[in-house]
């Protein structure tokens, strides 16, 4: 900035735009909260039919979004504007002083373009002289006027610097940067600056310590958008490819644990970090994303890792973060198109013993992370709208009664038809496969609508359910693949999948019974069994027939599906107390029902234990004993915002299943059950040690109508009028026929038969 420039400035239009902006974010603050309450929930609410339902809606809720990043855009550059005019008038303020100061000394401030010169205020002929004897003073001047015109400049530099970072994050609407000032905004992009000089250099060289410096350093900023990008286009797609491999090539980290340690973290942060830069729609960044897709078959020519391939590296930093969801689908398919022409029995591409590029440290002894599928499967797990399209079926209009029913190719293709091989070390599990482990996670958010992990923290603070037309399109896929014939050998041979696919199953217990409620697939329960979202799943009578009895057939998934039903079913008995005879019908079909579907899957388990143990009972009971134990998943559940939260057994605090509930509150029925009253049948308690694994199948069957009767006896408790209708309505025979599958429906119980060697 030169000396003239500030020292005649008018801020008058720097402070108008200061004020129009103040004025712009409280408009846009009335406008946000506006499209939030009634732009978005109208649209949710309305009875959207046919594509509206699924477009509509959509851009609907894009939109009212789009007021949000525009109120925090512009509160940002707000606040940007405001902290510069400040300081430039300070400045001028201290060139002014200073400029006065100096003409009291007798000395005089002269500006052309480019700079400025101090001199004495005398005559030419004597100013030479004057000069030098006041040299001191002139330097003095000199100084203080170039430190503040400095300052000046680089806090006009700093805001333009700043303000284009914002306004490029995104080419179309409005970016959700957010700042509280611009000096927070500059410091994060020369952080990143400084971050990128360090991972450009040689992996090899770079220390301990500075591994945690760059650590220290993502882990702060890692939800910072100017950061993520600067870092990301700096250090440049092949940089951070390179960088990673070298950082984590085995003979880096193995005799160095310090090191191993830092490596861990860093893949973590890395992903964190990128993943947070590909939300930025800047032309730099746009670059960036189209060259390391073009990376991804090639090898990067290096001396570590085993000289991987571009999807070998990246797929392990994009198992971490939130990711553009069209940048995951691009990823993706490149992906998979490369992994169909060299993926087949025998020599595996990616797992061989000429590849010793071991590039993951999460879960590292069962997933060395050669396989660039695992990690992108991670990702999608963690990004549940990207894993959704990416999964999307090819007509959602269809249902899986239709004869032109097909099945989105991706899915096809790494379910049944893509040869996996375990990725495992020899400390490791050789019969597991972490990449169908991780394909079940991206189901699960591509279902669900949540990450596969998320906390039930998170899912209570989002409201509820994430389901929609969408998702619900991709579970009619998943329930039609594995309800089908070869769904059980499917099953058995997928064994990873067990456990997402009874998560996935209890978050639709509402549409399954939904699909059971009818004679066939007329006249559905629409009262009983309302749509908690436009656009419900519709798995058909024999299509959530046969897809509980192949889940029945495992213990994880039985377990799931199973305390999310029996939850269900509580829930809706809650729904519907006994006030008037509607809710009393209800509360009869939902019992009923709920009926049906435990017997279905009661039987699979039943007959699979039969299948796996051929005549060794001992151990067909301990495998029914284990699966009678389901009840205690009840026990640590939590119930809000129309859903429920049932902790797995064994595994971690995320493992959810996250099933829906009919009741608006929690009433007495589903509070016992979490209780962990509802069912004493099962209780170790009441059980010795010898007896609690051993179950024969007629125990086994007897307390699942136990349990039945048990939430039956609960809902008519001492109500004359209930019991009345019970007896005559012949309710006892009703839910024992349903749950045992008697007469004409004996063989639609079956469904699917169970898997035998």
């Amino acid at each position: 900035m030169e000396l003239d420039t500030l020292r005649d400035a008018n801020f008058k239009l720097l402070d108008d735009a200061v004020k129009d902006w103040s004025a712009l974010v409280k408009n846009l603050e009335t406008l946000k909260k506006d499209a939030e309450d009634n732009l978005a929930k109208v649209a949710y609410k309305a009875q959207w039919a046919g594509k509206n339902a699924k477009v509509s809606t959509e851009f609907i809720r894009k939109t009212a979004g789009e007021f949000t990043d525009a109120h925090t855009q512009a509160d940002s550059i707000y606040k940007i504007l405001s902290d510069t005019a400040g300081e430039l008038k300070g400045y001028h303020r201290q060139l002014v002083e200073a400029i006065d100061g100096g003409r009291k000394k007798g000395l005089r401030v002269l500006g052309y373009e480019g700079g400025f010169t101090v001199t004495t205020d005398v005559p030419p002929e004597a100013r030479s002289k004057m000069d030098q004897d006041n040299k001191a003073d002139i330097t003095a001047l000199r100084d203080e006027i170039q430190r503040i015109l400095n300052k000046a400049t680089e806090s006009d530099n700093s805001a333009k610097t700043v303000l284009r970072a914002i306004a490029d994050q995104s080419k179309l609407g409005f970016a959700d940067a957010s700042y509280k000032d611009r000096d927070s905004a500059a410091k994060a992009i020369a952080d990143a600056e400084a971050m990128a000089k360090l991972a450009k250099r040689d992996p090899h060289d770079v220390t301990n310590t500075e591994l945690a410096t760059l650590n220290s350093a993502l882990v702060k900023y890692k939800d910072d958008p100017l950061f993520a990008e600067k870092f990301a286009t700096s250090v440049g797609p092949k940089g951070l490819l390179t960088f990673w491999a070298g950082i984590a090539d085995p003979y880096q980290a193995t005799y160095d644990p310090t090191r191993g340690d830092e490596a861990k973290q860093l893949q973590k942060n890395l992903g964190i970090t990128i993943g947070r830069a590909t939300l930025s729609d800047s032309s730099a960044m746009t670059t960036w994303k189209s060259s390391m897709l073009e990376l991804g078959e090639n090898q990067l020519e290096i001396d570590d890792a085993s000289n991987p391939t571009g999807f070998a590296v990246m797929s392990n930093l994009i198992r971490f973060g939130d990711y553009d969801d069209q940048f995951l689908n691009d990823y993706g398919n490149r992906l998979v198109a490369y992994d169909k022409q060299l993926n087949g029995e025998g020599i595996n591409l990616w797992m061989n013993n000429a590849n010793q590029g071991d590039l993951n440290f999460w879960g590292y002894k069962n997933d060395r992370g050669r396989d660039p599928m695992t990690g992108f499967l991670e990702a999608l797990g963690h990004n549940p709208d990207a894993s959704t399209e990416f999964f999307a079926s090819p007509d959602v209009t269809l249902d899986p009664s239709d004869k032109k029913f097909e099945v989105n190719e991706h899915l096809k293709y790494l379910t049944q038809e893509r040869v996996w091989v375990s990725d495992a070390t020899l400390q490791g599990d050789d019969d597991y496969v972490a990449g169908r482990n991780s394909l079940g996670h991206a189901l699960e958010s591509a279902t669900t609508g949540f990450a596969y992990d998320t906390d039930i923290k998170d899912i209570i603070a989002a409201g509820g359910g994430h389901r929609t037309a969408d998702t619900a399109a991709v579970m009619e896929q998943v329930s039609y693949t594995y309800g089908s014939e070869n769904g059980p050998k499917m099953l058995h041979d997928q064994p990873e999948l067990a456990d997402s696919l009874g998560k996935m199953a209890g978050a639709y217990i509402d549409d399954i019974d939904h699909s059971l409620s009818g004679v066939g697939n007329h006249v559905l329960d629409e009262k009983t069994f309302p749509p908690q979202y436009k656009g419900r799943a519709n798995f058909t009578e024999t299509g959530a027939i046969n897809f509980l009895s192949v889940l029945g057939q495992d213990e994880k998934s039985h377990a799931a599906v199973t305390a999310a039903q029996h939850l269900y079913t509580l829930s809706a008995l809650d729904a519907h107390p006994p006030t008037n005879d509607d809710n009393i019908g209800r509360a009869h079909d939902a019992l009923v029902t709920g009926a049906e579907a435990r017997g279905i899957l009661d039987n699979s388990r039943v007959g699979q234990a039969e299948a796996t143990y051929k005549g060794d009972a001992e151990e067909a009971n301990k495998s029914l004993g284990r699966s009678a134990d389901w009840v205690k998943l009840g026990a640590g559940a939590v119930v809000a915002g129309g859903i429920a939260a049932i902790p797995l057994p064994g595994s971690t605090a995320a493992a959810l299943v996250i099933a829906p509930v009919a009741a608006d509150t929690v009433g007495d029925a589903v509070n016992t059950f979490i209780g962990h009253g509802i069912d004493h049948a099962v209780d170790g308690k009441e059980q010795k040690p010898a007896e609690k694994a051993q179950l024969t199948s007629s125990e086994f069957y007897g307390k699942g109508a136990d349990q039945l009767g048990s939430a039956y006896a609960a809902y008519i408790g001492e109500n004359e009028k209930v019991n009345k209708t019970a007896d005559s309505g012949d309710w006892n025979q009703d839910i024992e026929n349903a749950y045992y599958g008697v007469g004409s429906h004996e063989s639609e119980y079956r469904g699917r038969a169970p898997y035998e060697d």
